[in-house]
């Protein structure tokens, strides 16, 4: 088009009045703006060929021909979508603004009322340029909404735009839609199908979020499943925006639907072999507890015994030889020193592998013996408080040994790695969760330090604690200790 760039306006005037086509002409040539080329058909007919044949920037036209109304003129110029091609003004001689309404219903772009005083004239350039002006703007916006229905249907997500409001019906959706077995002209047909295709357990909570949205205006990203045309459910992730005016007016909801059903299955797929990990990992610690418990066992019967039975041994023969007025020989003596500290060895043994106190007093009382032994053997202040209301919790046999091996872990690497003077564990329980506390005054080690040494033992203790439905995590401040802090929901009895 060569409208408004300098070059000649090529003008298709379309007029059976020889005098109102004269004065058209005269008045365009005047203009002192722009340079007009001006085509002259007297008929509509020798119009309508030429329009098929040439190239014009806009056409003039006389409402009333000899061999058609402007009506019929505009019907028949008109495309398979009903719309006019090339900006139209209607010259209209008829007093009634009826016609001229007429007129621009059927695709006129603007028209000027032809008075007998030929004052219209004056005012023919500058209406032709703000035509002009009107069809550049369609013509970018139509080329803006080109590239952008280009751009969005070479994408494999669902582009839509929504209205606003209750209804909130849909302006557009991409031609991706027909990943569910819709069209897109089936889906802006049906405002209801939006709604009926999200599946009935998402429904009520997508369609809340999606109502919020359209109110606050806040951005929206949410995860639920909608139902396609043969029955297959997919998920989806719903990205949207409230798109608003320079003054900050909400327009409309603008939103992409991205097809996360392969990102489902794998997170489901993960989530199933974690678990499958996590029971055997719980299997697997549980033919741990039975094998130290056998060990512990088979060393105090068979070890135990057969120490004690050479102490014994000793002892009766240091004895006779007191009796008979000798002195008993060092080296026995010193067998049954050794043999002593072995039995208590092997009771260490015993004990580490599985206290008995554990199976006979419970876990709260194991843990404060234990806290007593760590205290005894390695010089370290352990401050153990168990509250009543851990106390009378009904903690089970398995929670009982991971909540024991929890602080065993936990008080062993302060142990050998804390460098501390004092640690604390407490222990209380509320509303069907205990919580257990390690806290000690040691080094600690700096919160964004990487994996280090300490680093598999927390994480067994952590795996432990997920099996239970529990959590455990670990803080620490380089210089200032570290906190180990579990807490625990104890399993529901009466559905046992």
């Amino acid at each position: 088009m060569n409208s408004l760039s300098g070059s000649p306006i090529r003008i298709l005037l379309v007029e059976d009045d020889v005098v109102d086509r004269m004065a058209c002409r005269r008045a365009l040539a005047a203009d002192p703006v722009h340079r007009f080329d001006v085509a002259e058909s007297e008929t509509a007919a020798e119009a309508l060929a030429r329009l098929r044949s040439e190239d014009f920037d806009a056409v003039l036209l006389d409402y009333r021909l000899p061999d058609r109304t402007g009506l019929e003129f505009l019907a028949e110029l008109s495309d398979d979508a009903g719309e006019v091609p090339i900006p139209v003004l209607a010259l209209t001689g008829e007093e009634s603004a009826a016609v001229a309404v007429e007129m621009m219903r059927h695709g006129a772009r603007d028209y000027l009322y032809k008075d007998q005083d030929r004052h219209y004239l004056q005012a023919l350039p500058a209406a032709i340029e703000r035509m002009l002006r009107g069809q550049r703007m369609l013509e970018d916006k139509r080329q803006a909404e080109a590239m952008f229905r280009t751009l969005v249907e070479q994408t494999q997500t669902i582009t839509y735009v929504r209205e606003l409001g209750e209804a909130g019906g849909f302006r557009y959706v991409s031609p991706q839609v027909r990943t569910l077995g819709y069209t897109a002209e089936e889906w802006l047909a049906d405002p209801s199908l939006r709604l009926a295709t999200i599946h009935p357990a998402d429904r009520r909570r997508a369609e809340a979020a999606i109502h919020r949205r359209m109110v606050d205006g806040g951005p929206m990203r949410l995860e639920y499943r909608l139902v396609g045309k043969d029955g297959r459910e997919r998920w989806f992730r719903d990205e949207a925006e409230v798109v608003r005016d320079p003054a900050g007016r909400k327009l409309f909801l603008q939103g992409i639907l991205i097809d996360i059903t392969q990102d489902k299955l794998a997170e489901e797929t993960l989530r199933e072999s974690r678990e499958a990990l996590r029971r055997l990992a719980a299997h697997q610690e549980s033919i741990k507890e039975s094998e130290r418990k056998r060990i512990a066992q088979e060393i105090h019967d068979e070890l135990g015994g057969l120490l004690t039975g050479i102490k014994a041994y000793v002892s009766v023969s240091a004895e006779r030889v007191a009796k008979a007025g000798g002195t008993p020989d060092p080296l026995l003596v010193e067998a049954a020193r050794l043999t002593e500290d072995a039995i208590q060895a092997v009771r260490r043994v015993i004990n580490d592998l599985r206290p008995s106190v554990l199976d006979q007093l419970g876990v709260w009382d194991a843990i404060a013996w234990y806290a007593s032994q760590v205290e005894a053997r390695f010089g370290l202040v352990c401050d153990c408080i168990i509250a009543p209301t851990a106390a009378a919790a009904p903690v089970d046999a398995d929670r009982s040994t991971m909540l024991f091996r929890i602080v065993q872990e936990s008080l062993t690497n302060v142990v050998r790695h804390a460098e501390a003077s004092l640690v604390s564990v407490h222990a209380a329980a509320k509303d069907g969760v205990v919580m257990v506390e390690i806290c000690d005054d040691g080094k600690g080690f700096a919160a964004e330090q990487p994996a280090n040494r300490h680093s598999w033992g927390i994480q067994g203790m952590q795996e432990r604690t997920r099996h239970f439905g529990g959590q455990l995590t670990v803080s620490s401040v380089a210089g200032k200790g570290t906190r180990v802090a579990l807490r625990l929901p104890l399993e529901d009895v009466d559905g046992q």
